[in-house]
């Protein structure tokens, strides 16, 4: 299992704007979360930033089409219920 680096800036951008309450920084929340479940950091690479151009635009979210885009490329399956993502050529969960 994975915690895209995707997920973690859109986690510190909502924090930052005070949407997502969390219950220590996310610098310490973040790694320390991962560890506690056995989650490996995922960095966002070129290939997969390069590969959101060649989605359509069934999503609004960037962040969305930046994961989804990283799923594809590295033949993952994404966690979510979100039926926009679903539309996606894109294995899912939720």
């Amino acid at each position: 299992m994975f915690l895209s680096s995707v997920s973690s800036w859109e986690i510190v951008i909502k924090y930052g704007l005070r949407r997502l309450p969390l219950p220590s920084s996310p610098e310490r929340y973040i790694p320390e979360k991962r560890s506690e479940h056995g989650i490996a950091a995922l960095p966002f690479d070129e290939e997969s930033a390069l590969n959101v151009l060649r989605l359509p635009r069934l999503h609004g979210d960037p962040f969305d089409r930046m994961l989804v885009s990283q799923a594809i490329i590295h033949g993952m399956t994404l966690l979510t219920p979100d039926e926009a993502i679903i539309q996606y050529p894109v294995r899912t969960l939720w």
